[in-house]
């Protein structure tokens, strides 16, 4: 068996290494070729052949570390037998990914990716074969998505889906590595969104007594609780036990096979899969004790009309409806609810543990990730304080 050959190379240059592997059937003659594109950064290519209609065929990978690093991918990928699922497109791999993991995904996961695989559907880049997606690919591609004024939250998530649809495709053997992996969706230099008044939040909850008689109890349950849309979707009264409300599940709204844009209401685990109780202040109780008496017997949702749950769309409408009555600012979504309810706390001084808890979140890790503004604020009136004990006469 012949073994791999240096080629001369050159900063920046290519060295090109024959191989050939005639003692095991299925191998093919492949030439690989390595290509330093800058310090500690290869392209490795390895030609595969040609297709059905006489095209030339190749896969390529790009390799961090040093010349030896990539001379052992290109050997890896010259050994390697090549495998006709991998020359599926980036489509196939999404909708293969989806039917191997779907059934252990959550509702929320399966609802989101579906989302996000629809919107890498209609790039280019889901016509590009795995086996020769390489990360210029992926960068061109989220550079059409900025172009074409994507917001960075939704790159950020269309690039998690196809990274981690790849991920797979590296299990099953597809392809050595991810090439998703080294891309960076980027973001945009924007001034911070901030958070809603007090004066808003009163003036929306006020408006909301005009559109239906439960509208003012959902967007105050969102300020003082920081529910999420699905989780109000999801209260019963069964889950109020005096001052405190149980949080364990949310209503969420998944499409069905039918292809006809029909869908169904799952009421699943929370985002997080964890169950949380919060206490409620006395006006918030009041308000649904009015509400309890001729609605509990009939209605065991809070926010539907029928037996069944809600969809959050209900409640988004109820929003939309106040926020234009109210005459607040229309850049104000619901989910600035839950936003006002976190700034306001850790801005009260309020610890962080026990704001992450009373928002559901995984972790206070990932409440100091997102209010960390909020936090900055109250460490100004930190400062000050110290200072003053400084500044204060022995």
């Amino acid at each position: 068996m012949s073994t791999l050959r240096r080629g001369a190379s050159t900063e920046g240059g290519e060295a090109q290494i024959p191989t050939g592997i005639p003692t095991f059937p299925n191998y093919r003659r492949r030439m690989a070729s390595i290509r330093q594109r800058e310090r500690g950064i290869w392209e490795v290519r390895v030609f595969l052949g040609r297709d059905g209609n006489g095209r030339s065929t190749s896969v390529s990978r790009t390799v961090r570390g040093g010349r030896r690093d990539a001379e052992r991918v290109a050997a890896e990928l010259c050994l390697k037998p090549a495998k006709p699922e991998a020359r599926q497109t980036i489509a196939d791999l999404l909708n293969l990914w989806q039917e191997a993991k779907g059934d252990s995904w959550a509702h929320y996961t399966r609802r989101d990716v579906a989302s996000r695989a629809e919107l890498i559907r209609a790039d280019r880049i889901a016509g590009v074969p795995v086996a020769r997606l390489d990360v210029v690919e992926v960068d061109l591609w989220l550079a059409r998505l900025r172009r074409a004024g994507v917001g960075d939250g939704s790159i950020r998530n269309q690039l998690q889906t196809l990274r981690s649809s790849l991920a797979q495709a590296v299990r099953w053997g597809w392809i050595v590595q991810n090439p998703a992996v080294m891309a960076s969706s980027g973001r945009s230099k924007s001034a911070a969104r901030g958070a809603m008044s007090v004066e808003d939040v009163k003036a929306v909850i006020a408006a909301a007594a005009v559109v239906h008689d439960m509208a003012p109890v959902a967007l105050r349950l969102a300020a003082v609780t920081g529910a999420r849309r699905g989780e109000l979707a999801a209260l019963r009264w069964a889950e109020f036990d005096g001052p405190v409300l149980t949080i364990d599940s949310g209503i969420v709204s998944v499409k069905t096979a039918s292809g006809r844009g029909e869908r169904t209401l799952h009421d699943a685990p929370t985002k997080t899969g964890d169950r949380r109780v919060v206490a409620l202040d006395d006006v918030t109780l009041g308000m649904l004790d009015q509400r309890r008496t001729s609605r509990e017997h009939v209605f065991p949702w809070l926010f539907s009309e029928s037996s069944g749950p809600p969809g959050p769309d209900r409640i988004s409408w109820w929003w939309k409806r106040s926020r234009e009555l109210s005459r607040i600012d229309k850049r104000w979504r619901l989910h600035d609810l839950r936003h006002w309810a976190a700034t306001n706390a850790l801005g009260q001084g309020y610890d962080l543990a026990t704001v992450s808890g009373r928002l559901g979140h995984a972790d206070a890790a990932t409440t100091l990730r997102v209010y960390a503004h909020a936090i900055g604020t109250r460490d100004v009136e930190l400062g000050a304080s110290l200072g003053g004990l400084l500044d204060e006469p022995s």
